[in-house]
């Protein structure tokens, strides 16, 4: 997708390499951090998705971000744990969804 397309999108991808480029924390570290924060914040399933591609990179698992919501679930309480796992669901969902399309896509052409 073009930085014309979606601006937006870009300018949030550019901070987030910032982010991760000026962190002293290592890669793994910092994405655990945001997880913890995106369920802190009570954030919507599409930060995770936005999050999820760099996760993995860094070789999050789903063990790992169910360790931070366990870790972090005393801290901001069960609401929030519910719903970031229900964001993440959804999240993964749409991104299992995004991953089917580009299979057929490709099948096709």
């Amino acid at each position: 997708m073009a930085e014309e397309e979606a601006p937006v999108l870009a300018v949030l991808a550019d901070i987030t390499a910032v982010s991760l480029e000026r962190s002293t924390l290592e890669p793994r570290e910092l994405m655990l951090a945001r997880i913890a924060a995106l369920a802190a914040v009570d954030a919507p399933g599409a930060s995770y998705l936005f999050n999820a591609g760099t996760a993995v990179d860094v070789g999050i698992t789903l063990e790992d971000v169910r360790g931070v919501l366990i870790a972090v679930a005393p801290i901001v309480g069960t609401p929030r744990i519910v719903a970031a796992t229900t964001n993440l669901v959804q999240a993964l969902g749409f991104a299992l969804e995004m991953a089917e399309e580009e299979l057929e896509a490709g099948t096709r052409d």
